[in-house]
């Protein structure tokens, strides 16, 4: 007998290759294929007899097969079965194209359901590549629609892959709920059921497969949407339960040390940021662990928020780990918190995976190349107050002395079990010490996200740029109007400005490779480079940057860029965040419909970093509504926290900050956006968890999140 969590092998018909082919969509069991939820429904409940529809109508028939045949076409060389249905008011002609084995599925003389579309065309009138049904004669004495799958009803339409139709899986999922019929749990407390009238899950689970009607469908929708989120929502809100119980170095804010920081930067802080420094120094104090995320728009300033922090840690005698998501960026980081912190004697260090450097309180902060060996062997011994770098920071061999605190920036980008990593580093006997972790982004988080995926982190905010910062001009650009773009940019390099040009791909596809996207029509980096700098702007120079680029040499274009020896950069998407070059002032984007609008804010941002006025200028062929719609936003939106909100509006979360990387079904996806929902579950999943932090009393409970913890994608 089959039961809930039944291997999916279990399942009739399911062999080796359809098991292989499931486990793309992550379905290993019955439950998994439960849970694989419709995209869309077709409405075939209009059923009629075949003397009552009409042309472009949508309907079901049901009728007996006089005669079927295969027809092959000489032109286009493809099969068409033809076959006549009869009912007891006239005849219909059906027609399937490339379907030839139908004629060994249907059956002369036998009754069957069709249901698709009436077609009018130099053929007749005829219904175009129906579904269709065997007709159960059993049901006589009954309603004959009852027990219909696949046609006659509102039909699911699944996801899909090659070899698994919605066909099969509406007959492997009805197989399964008839073998499970009242053995199937019910996950949500009866409390929560009752408080909100859901549907049982059984029977939601029936209505969201099998729906009598669209409003039982979204009943069921509504009631799967609330247990997912509500599922996040005691998952991160134990993780923050179970950070609480751990301990952390408890380092006093030094006032003094702070004020002699901030009176030798050369600008004066917001409020923002310190407010936002006092929250962080304020948590390091505790002796459990900090878990903040420092969301600041574009060029805020969270880089020094971050230093505060650092050489406060370090002025205590322990260590900060600093990772940044690219190389260009860590190096950047490196050079500027060396220099911002040059008077306060402390070792800092840099590790990636090309390149290790080292600056020394004993060297006057001059920069040194330093052997791997010689800098991991600092860092054991806590040598090194503040070590930087990219994922090189979490391999087995990097080990601190007295790690308290780890820095990530653009945060999103690392998985949860590459965080869990870092914070594990320490070698010495501290090692039963959890550090303090600050993670910052560029990238506002909406609030919903803010309140599930994020939810087990405390959220400072710099929602104000440094005073004189001066709002960076941004336009949709049509074909038309590229040459005039094209005169402005060269007039801008002539006053001493410097161009940004970012290209969607490096390269174009090889010919004859198969184009799904579109890509082969996105401008590409090697292309735009030859080009400008060959045709367009033969007189000034050009700069090319991409990820394929050996390091040294991505390193020595940025530094010729930096000091202005290019006057125009054509990138792809590698100075997306954290490259500083103050004397740019126009960002022109190639193909900008191929980015989402946290992306195009993350790269506007490199501009108007400096005292001129700075332009953005968006490239676009596409005549898509939506894309004007997301483009148009962009220029309205001067602030990223507004833009955020708007993204997830238009994409939705799963294409927001990679949180698809938690695995979570498409129909859960889409209710991140509403907020009502999302602070329901919230309260819903406190108020569980403070009756029974252990949830003892929810054993269902607890093999869910179990379940749902070992289904997170962690990278």
């Amino acid at each position: 007998m089959i039961s809930f969590f039944s291997p999916i092998e279990q399942v009739s018909g399911v062999g080796p290759i359809l098991q292989k082919k499931l486990k793309r969509f992550g379905i290993k069991t019955a439950n998994d294929l439960l849970f694989h939820f419709p995209s869309r429904y077709e409405d075939f409940s209009n059923l009629l007899s075949i003397s009552q529809i009409k042309i472009n109508q949508i309907c079901t028939v049901r009728g007996k097969i006089l005669d079927i045949k295969n027809v092959k076409t000489w032109k286009r060389k493809i099969f068409i079965t033809e076959a006549i249905i009869e009912d007891k008011t006239s005849a219909l002609k059906a027609l399937w194209f490339n379907q030839p084995y139908l004629t060994k599925n249907l059956k002369i003389g036998e009754a069957y359901f069709f249901s698709g579309k009436v077609v009018s065309s130099k053929k007749g009138i005829y219904l175009s590549n129906p579904v269709y049904e065997k007709e159960n004669l059993s049901q006589e004495t009954q309603d004959l629609t009852s027990n219909l799958v696949h046609t006659g009803r509102l039909v699911p339409v699944y996801p899909e892959t090659r070899g698994i139709s919605s066909r099969w899986f509406r007959s492997a999922i009805k197989y399964i709920l008839e073998n499970l019929k009242s053995r199937i749990p019910d996950n949500l407390p009866e409390k929560i059921l009752k408080e909100n009238n859901f549907l049982p899950s059984e029977k939601a689970l029936w209505q969201i497969h099998f729906p009598e009607s669209e409003e039982l469908v979204q009943k069921a929708k509504l009631r799967f949407s609330f247990e997912e989120l509500f599922f996040i929502q005691l998952f991160v809100l134990r993780e923050r339960n179970k950070l609480a119980q751990e301990k952390a170095a408890a380092i006093p804010a030094d006032i003094d040390l702070i004020k002699r920081f901030v009176d030798s930067l050369d600008f004066k802080l917001t409020d923002a940021q310190r407010k936002s420094a006092w929250q962080i120094l304020k948590d390091i104090e505790k002796p459990r662990p900090m878990n903040r995320l420092l969301e600041g728009d574009v060029g805020s300033g969270k880089t020094v928020v971050a230093a505060i922090a650092a050489l406060n840690v370090a002025r205590a005698g322990y260590q900060t780990a600093f990772m940044a998501p690219t190389e260009i960026l860590a190096k950047q980081h490196f050079n500027g918190i060396s220099k911002a912190l040059q008077n306060f004697k402390l070792d800092i260090g840099l590790l990636t995976g090309k390149s290790d450097k080292f600056t020394s309180k004993k060297l006057k902060n001059d920069f040194i190349e330093i052997s791997r060996k010689k800098l991991l062997e600092k860092s054991s011994n806590n040598e090194i107050n503040i070590l930087i770098g990219t994922h090189a920071l979490i391999q087995d061999k990097v080990k601190f002395g007295k790690l308290a605190l780890v820095v990530l920036d653009e945060q999103h980008r690392f998985g949860v079990e590459q965080r869990a990593k870092l914070c594990k580093r320490n070698a010495g006997k501290d090692g039963q010490i959890i550090p303090h972790l600050l993670s910052m982004t560029a990238t506002p988080i909406p609030r919903t996200l803010a309140l599930t995926i994020y939810g087990d982190l405390d959220l400072s905010l710099i929602d104000e740029l440094p005073k004189g910062r001066k709002k960076v001009e941004t336009k949709v650009i049509s074909p038309e109007e590229r040459k005039k773009a094209y005169d402005f940019i060269r007039k801008e390099v002539k006053k001493g400005r410097q161009v940004f040009v970012i290209c969607p791909r490096i390269e174009k596809p090889e010919e004859g490779k198969k184009d799904v996207m579109g890509w082969s029509e996105a401008k590409a980096v090697k292309e735009e480079y030859k080009k400008l700098s060959e045709e367009i702007f033969p007189d000034l120079k050009v700069g090319m940057l991409h990820g394929k680029i050996a390091s040294a040499e991505k390193e020595r274009t940025m530094r010729d860029f930096k000091n202005q020896k290019t006057d125009i950069l054509v990138s792809t998407s590698v100075v997306e965040v954290g490259v500083d070059i103050p004397n740019a002032t126009v960002m022109m984007i190639e193909g900008a419909d191929r980015f989402g609008l946290a992306q195009l804010h993350q790269f506007r941002g490199r501009v108007g970093r400096g005292k001129y006025q700075s332009y953005c200028f968006l490239f676009t062929e596409s005549p898509s509504a939506n894309t004007k719609a997301r483009l148009k936003a962009l220029v309205n939106c001067e602030s990223g926290f507004e833009l955020a909100e708007k993204d997830l509006e238009i994409r939705g979360p799963g294409d927001f900050l990679g949180v698809k990387q938690w695995g979570i079904p498409d129909l859960m996806m889409s209710s991140l956006k509403d907020l009502n929902l999302v602070q329901k579950t919230r309260e819903s999943a406190k108020e569980i968890l403070q009756q029974d932090p252990q949830l003892k009393n929810y054993p269902l409970l607890q093999a869910r999140l179990k379940n749902f913890r070992e289904r997170i994608h962690l990278e």
